[in-house]
């Protein structure tokens, strides 16, 4: 079985490999993940300034599926998140709700879908990785007798849900090839169904 690390350069290189509105995608799909997981923490653990920022995934994914308009609301957002308070070089004396794993990476999706970078698409992916890597090291801060996974084999089993992204996006890389200009509207809305739900589920 390869290592969490191997896993993590193999879908460095898929995502190095592929157009950038299937990075788009892939970026959307994994920070979908990480705000589902953020949503069902309990309330008094969920963070207002993540919280707030599921619209903006919302119209990532309406973006990166093929509707065009919805660039002018994506840039919106994030301009506004740049403006903030939340967007500072302040380090630890400066607000640390954009640097929570499902805010990055919802912003970082942002990113990837506005500007097609690489780049981000990567760092989305690595948030993942680093989510569970914190949750099990707040399991063992918590003295848990035991941690219910090995966390090699947690961090290698997202990585590997990843590349199973990775694979099911494939399938419509010629339709996604041209998405941020715009797709037919039946194109979009068979690609809601076939893609959003399955890239958005923890399973």
């Amino acid at each position: 079985m390869d290592t969490w690390q191997e896993l993590s350069a193999l879908v460095e290189e898929r995502l190095k490999s592929v157009s950038s509105g299937e990075r788009g995608v892939f970026a959307v799909g994994v920070a979908e993940r990480l705000m589902s997981w953020h949503e069902a923490l309990p309330e008094d653990e969920q963070a207002p300034f993540t919280l707030s920022l599921h619209p903006l995934l919302n119209s990532v994914w309406e973006g990166t599926l093929g509707d065009s308009t919805a660039f002018s609301a994506v840039n919106r957002d994030v301009a506004e998140y740049m403006l903030s308070e939340y967007c500072h070089n302040d380090g630890q004396d400066g607000p640390d709700d954009a640097d929570e794993s499902a805010a990055a990476a919802a912003l970082y999706a942002a990113h990837a879908y506005l500007f097609g970078c690489q780049d981000f698409a990567i760092w989305t992916g690595a948030r993942a990785v680093e989510a569970i890597d914190q949750h099990l090291q707040y399991l063992v801060e918590m003295d848990e007798d035991r941690l219910p996974v090995d966390t090699e084999e947690a961090l290698a089993s997202e990585l590997q849900h990843q590349l199973r992204d990775l694979d099911l996006i494939a399938n419509f890389s010629k339709e996604l090839r041209y998405s941020s200009t715009g797709l037919p509207i039946d194109t979009s809305i068979r690609l809601r169904v076939e893609l959003r739900a399955p890239l958005s589920s923890r399973e």
